[in-house]
Formats: C-alpha cells, sequence, structure tokens
C-alpha cells in the first residue's frame, strides 16, 4: 500500500499488529492472531487497473479521499463485518457500511474498485512478501517497516494477489458483486 498519503499514522487498535502503509502484513496478522474475530474470515484485497483506487474514511486522508495503488482488508462473517486497521469508520464496522462510506460509484469507471477475497487460510498459507515493493530506487523503505519478521518463504507474490485482471488465488469481484454478496445494493 504504497498509496499518495504521506502523513505519520498512529495506531489505534491497541493489541493488534499494526504498521501504517503495510496493509497486506497487518492483516495477515489478524488472520494470523484474531481469535476473537467471529465466524468465517476472508482476505480481501482491493484495486484496479490502474492501480489508482480512490478511498474516503482513511485515517492518511485525514478527512480527505487517499488515492491507493492497493488496500487490504478482513472480512468476517457471519454477520459481514469489515476489519480495517486504517479506517476512520470503527473496527468492525458492517460491510455495507463500510462499503457506502469508502468508496463512490460515481468515480469514472477506471478507478472504480474491485475486490480479491482470499479464504484466510489460504491467504496464510500462501502469501510471501519481500517487502521490495516498499523500497526506494536507493533501497532505503520509503515508509518504516514493521518491527515482525518479513512474512512467508520463497518469492514475494503479493502482486499477483493484488492483480485483478489475472487469475490467481480467490475471486475477483467488481464493486456492486461485492455489495451483493454482503447483502445490499449501492
Amino acid at each position: 500500500m504504497k498509496g499518495k498519503a504521506k502523513r505519520r499514522v498512529a495506531p489505534t487498535h491497541p493489541g493488534r499488529l499494526y504498521q501504517a502503509y503495510y496493509c497486506e502484513e497487518n492483516v495477515w496478522q489478524l488472520c494470523r492472531q484474531g481469535q476473537d474475530i467471529p465466524g468465517a474470515r476472508t482476505a480481501v484485497f482491493i484495486s484496479n487497473a490502474l492501480g489508482s483506487c480512490p478511498m474516503w474514511h482513511q485515517r492518511a486522508g485525514r478527512g480527505r479521499p487517499v488515492v491507493w495503488d492497493y488496500h487490504v482488508v478482513l472480512l468476517s462473517h457471519p454477520p459481514f463485518q469489515i476489519w480495517d486497521l486504517d479506517t476512520t469508520l470503527g473496527m468492525p464496522v458492517p460491510a455495507l457500511d463500510y462499503l457506502r462510506h469508502s468508496f463512490r460509484e460515481e468515480v469514472p469507471a477506471p478507478y472504480l474498485p474491485s475486490f480479491r477475497l482470499v479464504d484466510a487460510d489460504v491467504f496464510l498459507a500462501s502469501f510471501a512478501s519481500d517487502r521490495e515493493h516498499m523500497r526506494a530506487p536507493d533501497g532505503r523503505y520509503r515508509e518504516q517497516p514493521p518491527s515482525w519478521p518479513p512474512i512467508g518463504s520463497g518469492p514475494s507474490n503479493l502482486m499477483r494477489f493484488v492483480d485483478m485482471q489475472q487469475p490467481f488465488l480467490g475471486e475477483v469481484l467488481t464493486l456492486r458483486e461485492f455489495v451483493s454478496r454482503v447483502g445490499g445494493e449501492i
């Protein structure tokens, strides 16, 4: 989650492992340590073909939308709830409320989000990130990395999860399809 917002964001969820700008690792940790999260759990990757996805109610935006290249949240169900350590909407928040407040259907079509839903157990077993996507050309980190070691072994597959055009693990849905999946309409 490189994003275009470059503000320091303090953690607001005591007891949860968190590092700003590393949403995929935050959600991996939620999947791993979220025994208190009820029901089935699904990692949800959010992006689009442009890698420019506007989102509202993100702490990094400080009241304005943030354009992320991708974002990752956790969906639990039943009932359908979103766990997003970076939202200002609270946590967890009913999935329909989250989707209706975080995304705007009136944005130009190329900027509408797509969602890759991956079962938490599959995500835990298959995800690998060497954090290279967060390094500047000179090798320094663009944003402070997490205190825990990089996740997974083998080559990084983060961008395969983020790529909504190519087949990979999980299922890819449009905004309307995802809203419908969690029981609502836009």
